[in-house]
């Protein structure tokens, strides 16, 4: 008893025809899951952010802390 010969002629494009429709659908379903999941989020947390920061506070702050060489605190 021998085993039947494989059939090796248009297996890649028979492969293909199954496995690429479902990689497709699995890196569309994955980037869909990454927009809501991570980048939806950190969006509303910026624009949450951004609602309230003061950035003419934040320099003053920054500045007598001594961060900045340029800028003399106000003190001074």
């Amino acid at each position: 008893m021998s085993l039947p010969k494989p059939v090796m002629r248009g297996m890649l494009a028979k492969r293909l025809r199954f496995h690429l429709p479902i990689a497709f659908a699995l890196s569309l379903g994955a980037a869909i899951a990454f927009k809501y999941a991570v980048t939806e989020p950190r969006k509303r947390a910026y624009a949450e952010f951004y609602k309230t920061y003061d950035s003419v506070k934040e320099f003053n702050a920054m500045r007598e802390a001594g961060i900045f060489e340029s800028v003399r605190p106000s003190g001074e």
